[in-house]
């Protein structure tokens, strides 16, 4: 049996990244990483493609980078999408059990599922569905601790959530990779291919939302029963604080940048002030969250708390500004992919986890149904290659 290859590409406003995987011949355990490439993105706004060729050009570099680092040629790819055109929406749908006996199948599940999707069909028109998630069965009005499958009822329902994106901005993606001879074989929302290597199964069996501080968003997604019950992503990022501070203490945004990063420590500042315009912006970010966590009724509710990552949870005073907006837990998210992995910066979180995405395909082809429709029950094998 030869070893799987698994390339994982996360498009980002500030970097691309590409992550090469390598699943061992047994074809049990984690994908090893066996190369990386990184460039700086061009063309983009919020996650948006707005200068195609320029996006282009900065793939390709990253691209060559991770070939020449793995020794192989990438020709097909798990793609990340992250952009603030990202939404969730809820629905419900329910169907009588075809079986004569009431037993309820898989293909009834399935049928459920199509119910609740096509009841929100016309609400979101432009838009793709990259994943759905049942969130609760019910039969004959009482809710279903477990599986449905195998249990007898005249009426089964599902509650659901569907995140979806703009149509236009998948496609352009998926037309700017293929361009370059890569074959897109899925595309998944970043926050959730973060939290593929981000968080533990008991963080989400107990419950916490992993919040990721990027260049000029902040993604967020919620676990709860290990089952992610909400996403979204906010139009506010680390920039943002490198902006405050070049406008509070009047310094070019090169040296606010500085500043920011604690790598320039010798300027005639307050540090009490730098201090507050950090914390004024942090307090603006997590507050998004907290209304966020309000809506769908978690706030103060989430035992595992709120694991950071991305650049911004660097920043000083972040895990503190969370502790206090949110009144959770808080702490920095660590990366642990493996010991041959030579960057575990958590900015890498996304192309990893993408190429843990990929590594369901050895086992579970059937669960990852025509990729380029992007359309996936995400729990049937979420659990399998958490630590």
């Amino acid at each position: 049996m030869s070893a799987h290859i698994i390339t994982g590409i996360d498009v980002g406003t500030y970097h691309v990244k590409v992550a090469v995987a390598r699943i061992p011949k047994t074809g049990s355990g984690k994908p090893e990483i066996i190369g990386t490439g990184l460039s700086e993105s061009r063309g983009l706004k919020s996650g948006y493609i707005m200068q195609g060729a320029d996006v282009a050009r900065s793939i390709k570099s990253a691209l060559v980078q991770a070939e020449k680092s793995s020794g192989i040629t990438i020709k097909k790819a798990h793609v990340a999408i992250g952009s603030i055109g990202l939404e969730e929406i809820y629905s419900h749908g329910e169907i009588i059990p075809s079986r004569a006996d009431s037993e309820i199948t898989t293909s009834d599940l399935e049928k459920v599922m199509q119910d609740s999707e096509e009841r929100i069909l016309d609400h979101i028109p432009n838009r793709r569905i990259l994943h759905s998630v049942p969130l609760r069965h019910v039969i004959d009005g009482t809710e279903v601790l477990g599986r449905a499958q195998g249990l007898k009822g005249t009426k089964l329902e599902v509650n659901s959530l569907f995140i979806t994106t703009y149509e236009q901005h998948v496609n352009d993606l998926i037309r700017t990779i293929e361009g370059l001879g890569v074959y897109v074989e899925d595309v998944i929302a970043s926050p959730l291919a973060a939290s593929f290597v981000m968080l533990s199964k008991a963080q989400k069996r107990a419950g916490c939302v992993l919040t990721n501080i990027g260049a000029e968003t902040t993604s967020i997604v919620v676990f709860e029963d290990s089952t992610p019950i909400s996403l979204n992503i906010f139009p506010i990022g680390s920039t943002d604080i490198t902006n405050d501070i070049a406008l509070g203490l009047r310094v070019p945004l090169e040296d606010a940048e500085k500043i920011k990063r604690g790598a320039m420590t010798s300027a005639t500042y307050s540090k009490r002030k730098l201090d507050e315009i950090i914390q004024g912006r942090l307090k603006a970010i997590f507050t998004l969250v907290d209304d966020q966590l309000k809506k769908i009724k978690r706030d103060g509710l989430l035992p595992a708390g709120v694991i950071l990552t991305g650049g911004g949870a660097n920043v000083s005073g972040t895990v503190e500004a969370a502790k206090s907006t949110l009144e959770l837990p808080a702490r920095t998210a660590t990366l642990d992919i493996g010991k041959s992995i030579k960057t575990r910066d958590a900015s890498w979180a996304v192309a990893y986890g993408l190429c843990m995405w990929g590594a369901s395909d050895t086992e579970e082809v059937s669960t990852l149904g025509i990729v380029k429709h992007t359309k996936h029950n995400v729990l049937s094998w979420l659990s399998q290659f958490l630590p």
